[in-house]
């Protein structure tokens, strides 16, 4: 079982990541998945998403949970029944979940070049003009769109920008975190980011900072 990485944040937080190596069938071996997870794998035309979504139910059991211990509300985000939160991402050969007592959003991305060409739908692309080269370009708008979209997870709520309404304050890479804010119908909502980068990945995972809301 290749878990790849465990991430104790605090005593009631943890980052669990997965490689994803093992063939479909293998996944498959010892997870028992309600009637309607069974039918959404089923329906995945992409053997990689197939594989993506069994992985995070091997996380989801390194954990003690299984798969009737997961729900999913109207907006799609995904709940635990013992009033735990969870977030869950994947993206190509890795996955990976966020558990905590408090209110957590992860994702992971691939770093491509392909983020330059999008990058001004999700952030003022002139306040990154100052890195030296594409390759730091390319990692830093992905922690960005990463943060945001771990953000997102938490706050998701219609009609958010993820250009309008979403900062992410800048960082160096060394730091491994940095703050943001949701700044929403007169509502500023602040949260912490970590980041770690590997294998040509980024993950970032937010949490609410502790006065998580002001009226601004």
């Amino acid at each position: 079982m290749p878990l790849y990485k465990r991430i104790t944040i605090d005593a009631d937080t943890k980052v669990l990541i997965w490689k994803i190596e093992e063939p479909y069938e293998d996944l498959s071996r010892g997870i028992e998945l309600t009637a309607h997870c069974k039918e959404r794998v089923e329906g995945m035309k992409s053997d990689l998403h197939r594989r993506g979504f069994m992985s995070v139910r091997h996380l989801l059991a390194a954990e003690g949970y299984s798969d009737h211990d997961l729900y999913y509300d109207e907006q799609g985000k995904p709940h635990l029944k013992d009033d735990n939160h969870i977030s869950i991402t994947h993206s190509f050969t890795f996955s990976a979940i966020i558990i905590g007592k408090r209110e957590v959003g992860i994702d992971i991305e691939k770093q491509r070049e392909k983020i330059l060409l999008i990058a001004h739908k999700f952030t003022p692309i002139e306040e990154y003009r100052t890195l030296a080269n594409s390759d730091a370009l390319v990692r830093k708008l992905t922690i960005v769109w990463g943060a945001k979209e771990a953000v997102y997870k938490i706050y998701a709520t219609p009609k958010v920008s993820f250009l309008q309404h979403i900062n992410i304050t800048d960082f160096d890479f060394d730091d491994q975190r940095t703050t943001g804010k949701i700044s929403f119908n007169g509502s500023v909502s602040w949260y912490d980011f970590d980041f770690l980068e590997f294998e040509g990945f980024t993950c970032v995972y937010a949490m609410p900072k502790e006065e998580k809301s002001i009226t601004g």
